[in-house]
């Protein structure tokens, strides 16, 4: 049952119900991310991406920050989803798009560039004229969660948006491409509930993990990939090498059937 707000009145952005009773009702991606850049359903992540815009590092003391939900990025008609954790309270949370502005998302367009899939390899803010071919990157919570650790609560009320999006995307969507380990637990569940049969046990997350979801009346095959999450941890130590993350990304460009572009 969908929750409502007073009287049976639509949930205020700030009300828990308010990500479950909008998203489903969205016809198209652009009025999905309006809605999303209003909620206010998580007290403290709104504190928290607010709290953060108010005391900025020093490197981006000046700049006015996003301190919103940040929306999915990349074509509507896209043939290959990549699924992140959430944005990152100096990076997303600044710019107002998904990864970029740190570390993360300068190793990932730096990756999907090499593929064909990015119109060039860096990412500064939403000025900054990047497009993506073929792909939308998204992630299962949209707001910058207090080291990175987003609760249980706040992954179900935020959940919705995803569900939506991918739902939105299925008649294009081949391939999708889930970062770490959360990304591929929370992507798996709302796979399942958008229309794709799950095998059961679930498969555990791993890098080149690939799992194939059969076609049904309504869904086409899925090919669903898990790879290392970019972060610095992950980069630095070598647990996942650029080397590593553009072959696993050429695999998925194939499996969406992406014609990479050259230059």
């Amino acid at each position: 049952m969908e929750e409502t707000g007073a009287e049976g009145s639509p949930p205020g952005t700030d009300e828990t119900g308010f990500p479950a009773y909008h998203a489903g009702r969205c016809g198209g991606l652009a009025e999905l991310d309006a809605e999303l850049v209003r909620c206010r359903a998580c007290p403290r992540l709104v504190a928290w991406r607010e709290e953060t815009a108010a005391q900025p590092r020093a490197a981006f003391r000046g700049q006015e920050y996003w301190a919103r939900p940040v929306p999915g990025f990349g074509p509507s008609d896209a043939a290959l989803a990549i699924v992140g954790l959430a944005p990152a309270a100096h990076g997303g949370n600044r710019t107002g798009r998904m990864f970029t502005g740190d570390a993360s998302g300068d190793f990932l367009f730096a990756a999907l560039h090499a593929v064909g899939l990015a119109s060039r390899p860096t990412a500064t803010d939403r000025g900054d004229g990047l497009e993506l071919y073929g792909v939308r990157v998204t992630a299962p919570v949209h707001c910058a969660p207090p080291e990175n650790r987003p609760t249980p609560a706040e992954r179900r009320t935020c959940r919705p948006w995803l569900s939506a999006e991918l739902r939105l995307l299925s008649p294009s969507l081949r391939a999708v491409v889930a970062l770490g380990a959360f990304g591929w637990q929370s992507l798996l569940p709302v796979l399942g509930e958008t229309g794709w049969p799950l095998p059961r046990p679930r498969p555990a997350f791993g890098h080149g993990v690939r799992l194939t979801l059969p076609a049904t009346g309504q869904r086409q095959e899925l090919q669903v990939f898990g790879s290392y999450h970019p972060s610095q941890r992950n980069t630095f130590t070598g647990r996942l090498t650029s080397d590593m993350l553009i072959e696993l990304l050429a695999h998925a460009t194939d499996a969406a059937g992406l014609t990479p572009h050259a230059g």
